[in-house]
């Protein structure tokens, strides 16, 4: 029987907790877990929610057709001149392997790449073929495309695949107000806004010790059996994470995390992973990718923050890198021909990146399709080569150790000849 409880900063937001054993409690048994030699691999997902433009992020330089759909917002062969305007001014793409550039605005996944620990799979995404963003993002966190019924997410199913009844409760966690679709599910999830207002609270301010009592008290007599549980439940983790202080965990020396909530919510999934809460997977997501017009400004600013955050995650967390992957998505990508407003409309594939310890980077897989009229797909868009769900699939057998695939995405067969071999076995 799954168990809910309501923690927010102001209020009550809904994250469940998986249900425990009453002996030793489950607060006891992760403390004692932190304790012992050998770290759990860690997933760290990041949704990239509006559609990045995969063709201006990852650039294909080498393919003259670029150049002629997007005349007026196309980022420039390396070593070119920086002259031009939008996201040509900003300057030229960086060299990946002679055909695939960077994005300038992501200059700081180059050297993860020259050191082989981060790979990118583009024209990915889904087989779908949706132009809405939400039945989009819908499908890519359920991992059922094309099918609205699916009642949870691939990464609770996945938690699901791999039970574990000493699990923390910070098992799987969301940085952010709610509990996010992928993560919705039977297995238990937490939602959080902030590390620091994890915890009860009435009114608009911090709860007083009386307060705190009063409700304890009150699920302690509550004569429902499962509510009296949940109460324990909820106060023990709010207990766990105060006893952790994952906000004593300073970036390392040298890392700096953009300013604003994106860098603010990577930078807390590093405390709680430095913390030894028992964090298996976290999620958080960042929008404002829907770059219809004037896309040369606001590319570069959400590329920057974006490369900028993740590099600086990673950089956070190089000590831990063989135990960690980072993984991008991003609901689906913009047409190949920029739109009469300097921008981009809604497409089909984009790019995902992957960083780890093991990853085996350096390089830009997955089929290009080219972009020729006929080469694109509906005669508009970068075809998709690599389903997303192959991406998932791969890292939740060759990173996270799940044998049982087709419980984690159901209704497709999970090929693992598709799989690009993004990671050392």
């Amino acid at each position: 029987m799954n168990r809910r409880f309501f923690l927010k900063n102001s209020g009550i937001a809904l994250a469940s907790i998986s249900a425990f054993t009453a002996s030793p409690s489950f607060l006891t048994r992760t403390l004692a877990q932190t304790g012992k030699t050998g770290r759990k691999k860690i997933l760290i997902a990041i949704f990239q929610r509006g559609a990045m433009d995969g063709l201006n992020a990852v650039v294909p330089y080498g393919e003259a057709e670029y150049y002629s759909l997007r005349p007026g917002i196309a980022i420039p062969r390396p070593g070119s001149a920086t002259t031009g305007q939008g996201l040509a001014a900003q300057g030229p793409a960086v060299d990946l392997d002679g055909f695939f550039g960077l994005n300038p605005a992501l200059s700081g996944f180059k050297p993860i790449f020259d050191a082989g620990e981060l790979a990118i799979v583009h024209a990915a995404g889904s087989p779908d073929n949706t132009r809405s963003h939400f039945d989009a993002q819908d499908y890519m966190e359920s991992a059922t495309p094309g099918l609205k019924s699916t009642s949870d997410g691939w990464l609770n199913r996945l938690l699901q695949a791999k039970p574990d009844p000493k699990a923390s409760p910070f098992r799987a966690v969301t940085m952010g107000p709610n509990l996010p679709r992928t993560m919705q599910g039977k297995a238990g999830t937490i939602a959080m806004n902030s590390i620091n207002d994890f915890g009860i609270r009435a009114g608009g301010g911090q709860m007083s010790q009386t307060v705190q009592g009063g409700f304890e008290a009150m699920y302690a007599q509550a004569v429902n059996d499962t509510l009296r549980d949940t109460g324990k439940e909820t106060f023990e983790a709010v207990k766990l994470l105060k006893q952790a202080n994952p906000s004593q965990y300073q970036p390392a020396p040298g890392v700096t995390y953009p300013r604003g909530q994106f860098g603010d919510r990577l930078k807390q999934i590093a405390q709680l992973i430095k913390a030894d809460v028992g964090l298996e997977v976290a999620f958080t997501d960042t929008g404002g990718w829907d770059t219809h017009a004037n896309e040369g400004p606001q590319l570069t600013q959400r590329l920057t923050e974006f490369g900028q955050g993740i590099a600086a995650l990673y950089a956070d967390l190089k000590d831990r890198a063989e135990d960690v992957v980072i993984l991008t998505m991003t609901e689906f990508g913009r047409t190949a021909r920029e739109n009469g407003n300097r921008g981009t409309d809604h497409g089909h594939a984009s790019a995902m990146f992957i960083l780890g310890g093991t990853v085996k980077g350096g390089k830009v897989y997955g089929k290009w399709p080219g972009l020729k009229t006929n080469q694109l797909y509906e005669g508009r868009d970068l075809a998709v080569t690599t389903d997303f769900r192959d991406v998932f699939a791969e890292l939740a057998k060759h990173h996270l150790g799940i044998g049982n695939l087709n419980t984690i995405f159901p209704g497709y067969q999970v090929n693992v000849a598709n799989f690009k071999g993004l990671v050392r076995v």
